[in-house]
Parts: C-alpha cells; structure tokens; sequence
C-alpha cells in the first residue's frame, strides 16, 4: 500500500509567505497613514469650536446705529452724537480686552485678529490665553450685506460677520453668519 505524503514544498511555502508579506504591508501601510491623519479631526473640531465661540460673542453684540456709549443709541427720533462705524473707536481705546472701552457693537469686530495686540494665540475676552490653543490663528471682517427680493434689507440694515480660524497644518475652518439691525432708526 502506497503510503501517502503530506505537508508542504519549499515552494509553496516560499509563495506563502510572500503573499501574507504583501498584505500585511498593505495594511501597515494604511495603518500609518490612517494614524498620521487622526489628529485633523481634533485640529477641525478645535477651530470649529474657536469659530463657533467667536461667531457668537460677536453676533450678541449690539447693532445700533448710535455708538452704544451714545446717550441717544435707543432713541429713535434722536441724532447720535456719534455714529456708529465700521471697526473699533480707536480714539476711545476700544479693544476687545479693554475692561474699561471694549469692543460694543458688531462693527467693532471687523479687521479684528488673533494673535495679535496683547493676545498670543487664542484669548479669551479678558485677553487670557486659552491653553493648548496657541498654534490656532483667528481672524474676523465685518461688511453690510443687502438681500431679499423687494422688500429688501438694505446694506445698513444687515451685515455679513466672516469668522476664519487656522491652523499651522492647513486645517482652515470659515464661519459666515447675518446680523440685522433691530434698534431704533432716525
């Protein structure tokens, strides 16, 4: 009776080998690279948050058409004694982390950027460096907008607030929010 033989040839073995080696560096390969890119989605999730949190400390800001230290911002039949304008009063010291002059009106915000002034990196509104934010830029412009079909708001009526944060690796999150006047019209 014949006896039979089992097991493998060097050949077969050889080739084994070779295929589990090609697969496992193709999956190694998109291991490394899933893992390389894992942290863009913190990177995006974090400037989403400064964006976000920017975006709305601004859109709370009054929109008048009287700088609000004015006597007469909510009187309607009133002349301001000064008008409100695009970007910070300046000549007043405003600032966003002024505690005596801030910023208080949506068009204080525009040209506003951080870093910059006395803020490294992302601050806070007492200008306080928020931890871990550091390499995060910020950057915000403010520009009446008009839209609608006839009725339609005009231009001094609306505004379009741009809110952009960056990041040194390229993650660039743009938020664009409307804000409308409600206060009191000559």
């Amino acid at each position: 009776m014949p006896h039979a033989v089992c097991g493998t040839t060097l050949v077969e073995l050889i080739v084994f080998i070779l295929i589990v080696g090609v697969a496992a560096g193709a999956i190694l390969s998109l291991y490394a690279g899933t893992t390389k890119r894992s942290s863009t989605p913190l990177i995006e999730k974090q400037a989403m948050a400064i964006a976000e949190s920017l975006m709305e400390e601004i859109r709370l800001m009054p929109f008048t058409f009287c700088d609000p230290d004015d006597p007469n911002v909510f009187t309607p039949s009133a002349v301001c004694t000064t008008a409100e304008g695009m970007g910070p009063e300046l000549a007043q010291g405003e600032t966003r982390y002024a505690a005596l002059t801030p910023f208080d009106n949506v068009n204080d915000y525009d040209g506003f950027a951080m870093p910059g002034g006395i803020c490294a990196g992302i601050c806070d509104i007492t200008g306080t460096a928020i931890a871990g934010l550091a390499a995060y830029a910020a950057a915000v412009a403010v520009a009446p907008l008009a839209f609608g079909p006839a009725p339609a708001i005009p231009a001094t009526d609306a505004l379009q607030i741009t809110v952009t944060v960056t990041h040194p690796s390229g993650v660039a999150v743009t938020l664009t929010g409307i804000r409308t006047r409600y206060a009191p019209n000559l």
